[in-house]
């Protein structure tokens, strides 16, 4: 939803009240499409995620190859018009499918997927992009995720708290959650134990510093806990 009440829709759609519509639309408060925003002929596959940046342009990722008929593979921001912003130059992009994205308060960009490279070189699952779409390498994270990553929280204190299908970070045991510190390494004052049973889909951050953790497990550190859960700031569970 932008703050002038329209709003923006992502998803596997090609149509829109029987005209063609490729993957993303804004409609008017009504419903109605919005004709100010024009995509062109749109994104080749499916959007899984739109972040609005407060100035008004929108941070698009997803499975798709292509928008406009021109390459863009999986990330793009656009214009508030829906035309490309040419300032965001991702090179190459992805490999595979960008599953998340959020936007720090200084303008750098965490993407996380099923991707095992950008730009042509190794990079597994998440990646900190700078303003213009270079790689931030400032923030370093080794060998990475060995599986899917699907959702990225960053905390007011610059700690990011992901969360997704994988069970090793940088090759050390991590089932399914972890915090990281500013840097990309490993926040080792977050201790979830042996972690979820199975597959962390969604991850939010309290303004008390607490974090909500939904998805697909049945345990959390080898006791039963059904699909969600409520983390204390240091990793352990929050008995409320």
């Amino acid at each position: 939803l932008q703050q002038d009440g329209k709003i923006l829709v992502g998803g596997q759609f090609t149509t829109f009240n029987g005209v063609p519509q490729n993957y993303l639309i804004r409609l008017n408060p009504d419903g109605t499409k919005d004709t100010s925003f024009d995509i062109g002929t749109g994104f080749s596959y499916w959007v899984s995620r739109i972040t609005l940046q407060p100035d008004g342009k929108i941070i698009v990722s997803g499975h798709f190859s292509s928008f406009n008929d021109a390459q863009q593979n999986r990330l793009i921001r656009l214009n508030s018009n829906g035309t490309k912003d040419t300032s965001l130059n991702i090179g190459t992009g992805f490999n595979s499918s960008v599953n998340s994205i959020s936007l720090q308060q200084d303008g750098k960009i965490l993407v996380g997927g099923q991707f095992t490279t950008f730009n042509g070189t190794p990079q597994n699952r998440l990646i900190r992009l700078n303003s213009d779409g270079t790689k931030d390498t400032s923030f370093d994270i080794g060998t990475g995720f060995n599986n899917y990553v699907n959702s990225i929280s960053p905390q007011p204190d610059g700690k990011i708290i992901v969360g997704g299908f994988f069970t090793t970070f940088n090759d050390v045991p991590q089932k399914y959650l972890i915090r990281l510190n500013s840097d990309g390494t490993k926040d080792t004052s977050f201790d979830i134990g042996t972690g979820f049973g199975y597959y962390v889909y969604f991850t939010s951050t309290q303004p008390d510093g607490k974090i909500l953790v939904g998805g697909q497990f049945t345990t959390f550190n080898d006791a039963q806990q059904n699909r969600l859960i409520r983390l204390n700031s240091d990793g352990t569970r929050d008995s409320l």
